[in-house]
C-alpha cells in the first residue's frame, strides 16, 4: 500500500531496515539470508534425502505481493495506456527507484538497473540527474532495439503506438534503454 500511495521514502526505509529479507540482519534472521524457506519436508516425510530441506512455495500469498511490488517500482502502475488524443496505446516507463539502487559503472559511464521485461525485453535505466531518486520521474527518452539489429530512437517520455505494440507482443524487441537526464 505505501508504494499505491506513493510513499516511496517510507517504503524503502521499512525494506532496508529489515521489513525485505535481502536487507535483514543475519543474526536476527537466525540463519542465513541464503536460507529462506516457505516450510521445510518434517522428519516423518518419506524420502530421508528430502527431509529437513526448506522450500519455497512456487506462488504464495508472499510472492504474488512481492511481484506486485516489484512491478511498481520497476516499471510504474501504468505502462500501456490510452492516449487521451490518440486513442492508441503507447508505453511509459516510469519507475519508483532511489538513487542508491543504481550500480556504478567503470569509465565515468551513468549509473543503471537493468531487468528482462516480459521475461525477454533487455531495459537499462541509466540514470543521469546526479543525486536524484526517480520517484516517479518521467523519462528523457528511449532507444528500442529490434530483434533484426534495428534501433529506434524515441524523444520524449512516452513510446508511440507502433513501437508499443512491438514491446507488447515482445517477439520484436531485444532491448530498451531508457533515459532519465535533466
Amino acid at each position: 500500500e505505501m508504494l499505491r500511495h506513493e510513499m516511496f521514502e517510507a517504503f524503502f526505509e521499512e525494506i532496508t531496515s529489515g521489513g525485505m529479507l535481502p536487507f535483514m540482519d543475519p543474526q536476527v534472521y537466525g540463519r542465513s539470508l541464503m536460507e529462506c524457506s516457505s516450510f521445510i519436508a518434517s522428519s516423518s516425510f518419506e524420502d530421508p534425502a528430502i527431509r529437513g530441506r526448506g522450500f519455497l512455495a512456487r506462488l504464495s500469498g508472499s510472492t504474488a505481493e512481492f511481484l506486485s511490488m516489484w512491478i511498481l517500482i520497476m516499471i510504474g502502475p501504468h505502462p500501456f495506456y490510452i492516449d487521451k488524443t490518440t486513442n492508441l496505446v503507447q508505453m511509459q516507463l516510469v519507475p519508483a527507484l532511489p538513487r542508491w539502487l543504481f550500480a556504478e559503472q567503470a569509465d565515468d559511464q551513468k549509473p543503471v538497473i537493468r531487468f528482462k521485461l516480459f521475461g525477454s525485453i533487455e531495459v537499462t535505466y541509466v540514470h543521469d540527474r546526479g543525486d536524484e531518486d526517480l520517484y516517479r520521474t518521467l523519462p528523457s527518452r528511449y532507444v528500442v532495439g529490434l530483434r533484426d539489429g534495428s534501433t529506434f530512437k524515441v524523444e520524449g517520455p512516452s513510446i508511440s503506438n507502433d513501437l508499443a505494440d512491438k514491446i507488447r507482443r515482445v517477439a520484436f524487441v531485444a532491448s530498451i534503454d531508457v533515459y532519465f537526464e535533466h
